[in-house]
């Protein structure tokens, strides 16, 4: 795995991903911002800026921002947004909710969005006279015109399986009716990875399913995408959020490779960049003359995990016994100290200790090299041949380094590994096909976990041409589990829920869990207010998500 092995493309939609796209590339999740309004900005230094300000903002100047990666293009529906496509997207687009510095769902271009009692019927409420770049009304009817669309969409259409239909019920009112209840549908609204129909674009345009020049009502309007080597966009005058934003323009540079990443921030060819490489993060820490904030605090939701991919359709880890001792046999301790400097956490399962569905003794198998041994040779016993594998892994320094780590600890239980170098435009179309034995990976981040629904749900695995449900596991209780999560509305019975998927996610062991993955923003000091974003309303919003942050609210001093 790379240090962005699934932040590419499809399933870095999350949720949003569908049955019928064969091609595409990863996924990812939702993080908690650091340095908003309630200080919770993680930094090593307390002399570090931490992109959170509160002097008078200046207005112009242009922004360069470095990202970890390019995008395909800016259509909701046909776009595979990873980070870079949710910020390539805040920046043209805006969404119809968004989170809270607490992590609840606030209106954002929508003037309210509620729901009936039970979640089965949902009113997004337009605000009056906001327009599209091109001017536009966005009312109800556009509204009505992306959901049409998304529901087409081979992409993004399977997440809205459970709407029954979507109604203007008035010029900017538009009423959802579900199937079954959607409680946490609000969350999708707010339009990070798994949910980018969040984000609402001039109709017209969407329906020529143009993947460049794209038109919404966001802060800035675009001016510019050369693929692989920047996109800009500039100041939106008619913006319907009086004062924003501040800089005349934002100019995006993609850069794959984490050392040049940061080597161009340090020399000032851009001002500031987002990463999740350890090494990086660890400099950035350490360097006072830079602006840093991460998510390692402060969580909303769950972040990104690294993870160990398993096939359970097919041998070796369609024998638990296989799984157990993979599992046993890995050490997240040492994983995340010898692998990530111990920048990373540790990892038992997909939510972490500051989480309601969070057990410290959830039935994961603890680190245990005799136990792995002995299932090994009890497994080689039965089926008269060795345990032997192949692991997958990108091409990068440090994915090989990943690669090699994993395949001695599990050589040193008795297992046969091989490893294979997975190009990371290719690794998402190995898993979804499940032409694989095992995979490093990077997922499940989300601010709530019915977005990971369809990678976790039963009815996703096996299934033609592709599984969204990618480990093929279909352990029956995981789909009653999370139906009885998305459809209550208690939130004791959503709790006990989610702690039963955490169960079975232990004993299934469709994943082998190794660290807890965190995301950094790092800038030149002249960069303010990058992690400070605010509700319509005047409240605190989260800033960093998902290795994405706001652009309306940066100015430069």
């Amino acid at each position: 795995m790379t240090d962005r092995i699934d932040r590419r493309s499809f399933l870095a939609k999350g949720a949003v991903a569908g049955a019928g796209l064969a091609i595409a590339s990863t996924a990812g999740g939702l993080l908690a911002g650091c340095g908003s309004d309630s200080g919770s900005s993680s930094s090593s230094s307390g002399t570090q800026p931490n992109g959170v300000s509160t002097a008078t903002p200046k207005k112009g100047g242009q922004l360069v921002f470095g990202v970890d990666a390019e995008e395909k293009g800016f259509s909701t529906t046909l776009g595979t947004f990873d980070e870079v496509g949710i910020m390539y997207a805040r920046t043209v687009f805006d969404t119809l909710m968004i989170l809270d510095n607490d992590g609840a769902p606030q209106p954002n271009l929508a003037e309210s969005v509620t729901s009936n009692a039970t979640g089965t019927e949902w009113t997004i409420t337009m605000r009056p006279n906001v327009t599209f770049h091109n001017g536009a009304p966005c009312d109800g009817a556009a509204v009505a015109a992306n959901f049409k669309a998304h529901q087409d969409s081979l992409l993004t259409g399977p997440a809205l399986t459970p709407v029954q239909s979507v109604v203007v019920t008035s010029p900017m009112v538009v009423t959802i009716t579900m199937k079954t209840p959607w409680v946490p549908f609000n969350y999708y609204l707010c339009g990070g990875i798994g949910s980018q129909f969040a984000f609402i674009a001039e109709p017209n345009w969407l329906n020529t399913k143009s993947q460049t020049n794209p038109i919404g009502t966001g802060p800035f309007v675009f001016q510019e995408w050369v693929p692989n080597s920047h996109f800009t966009a500039t100041r939106n005058p008619h913006y319907w959020r009086s004062g924003l934003p501040y800089l005349d323009s934002i100019t995006y540079k993609p850069i794959p490779d984490s050392q040049q990443l940061l080597a161009s921030l340090q020399s000032g060819s851009v001002d500031v960049i987002h990463t999740t490489n350890t090494a990086s993060i660890s400099t950035l820490r350490s360097d006072t003359s830079l602006a840093y904030c991460d998510d390692s605090k402060n969580v909303a939701g769950e972040p990104d995990m690294g993870l160990i991919l398993l096939n359970l359709s097919k041998p070796p880890f369609d024998n638990l016994k296989v799984r157990q001792a993979t599992a046993y046999a890995i050490s997240s301790k040492q994983y995340t100290q010898v692998i990530d400097g111990g920048v990373s956490q540790t990892s038992n399962g997909a939510f972490t200790s500051t989480s309601p569905y969070y057990l410290a003794d959830n039935g994961y198998p603890v680190y245990n090299v005799a136990k792995a041994k002995q299932l090994v040779s009890e497994v080689e016993k039965e089926t008269g041949a060795p345990v032997s594998l192949a692991l997958g892994h990108t091409p990068d320094p440090k994915g090989s380094q990943i690669g090699q780590y994993l395949q001695q600890q599990l050589q040193t239980v008795g297992m046969k590994v091989t490893l294979n170098s997975v190009l990371q435009d290719s690794i998402i179309n190995v898993a979804l096909t499940g032409d694989f034995q095992a995979l490093t990976w990077r997922q499940f981040g989300a601010v709530n976990p019915d977005m990971n629904y369809i990678f976790w749900t039963p009815t996703n695995a096996n299934t033609p041409l592709f599984s969204i449900n990618m480990a093929r596991n279909t352990d029956p209780a995981m789909q009653t589990a999370l139906l009885q999560g998305r459809q209550s509305t208690d939130k004791a019975t959503q709790t006990q829920a989610y702690q039963q998927v955490n169960k079975l996610l232990s004993t299934d062991i469709p994943y082998v869990w190794y660290s807890r993955v965190v995301w950094a923003i790092g800038a030149k000091e002249k960069v303010q207010n990058f992690n400070n974003p605010k509700t319509p309303a005047g409240q605190a919003a989260f800033g960093l998500i998902g290795g994405a942050i706001w652009p309306q609210q940066i100015w430069l001093s």
